[in-house]
């Protein structure tokens, strides 16, 4: 049962307010930061700080082909980045609890694997409501991924992942559909 249907569904619950439409904007580009910085420190081998601090002084609000890209929000790009590097190993087994055993976390390419680390920061902060991170989460995936091929397994693996972080946020799932995660993940 996923959790978050289609973008649009998302995109038509958004806030009507100025303020409030941007602010969310911004924690959506700190979301995307957050992905790309935790990939570029697996890719390079860079430490936290250093990435850290290229992000919060050279990439926030940068220009690429004539567009100033909206500056994240550097408080919540800071916290899911700090939350992932340091609890990457708690966030690591509960992403391979929620992958089929023959799909282990290392078979996972290496942007879905920052994205899931973010998005387990995340769930753990417990600021952010259980759906609207999966939704946010679920909307990037989409963006990296053609026709929307990654959405459905990025949907499934978050929903699993809070099921199991934040339980009591989540509807129970139908006793069908309890069955075939159990047998999809055992």
């Amino acid at each position: 049962m996923p959790i978050c249907e289609t973008s649009s569904e998302a995109s038509s619950s958004l806030p009507r307010s100025g303020g409030e439409a941007r602010r969310n904007r911004r924690k959506s580009v700190a979301r995307l930061h957050a992905i790309q910085a935790l990939y570029q420190m697996e890719q390079t081998g860079q430490a936290l700080y250093q990435v850290q601090r290229e992000f919060l002084d050279c990439r926030f609000g940068e220009t690429i082909d004539g567009q100033t890209i909206l500056r994240a929000d550097a408080k919540l790009f800071t916290q899911l980045l700090e939350g992932a590097v340091e609890s990457q190993a708690l966030i690591d087994q509960t992403i391979d609890r929620a992958l089929v055993s023959a799909w282990p976390l290392g078979r996972v390419d290496s942007i879905l694997r920052a994205l899931f680390r973010a998005a387990g920061a995340e769930m753990t902060q417990k600021a952010t409501p259980a759906k609207a991170v999966i939704c946010e989460f679920v909307q990037i995936a989409e963006a990296f991924a053609p026709a929307g091929r990654a959405s459905g397994f990025v949907n499934g693996v978050l929903d699993h992942m809070m099921r199991e972080i934040r339980p009591q946020e989540l509807p129970p799932l139908p006793p069908s559909a309890s069955a075939t995660a159990a047998e999809s993940s055992g």
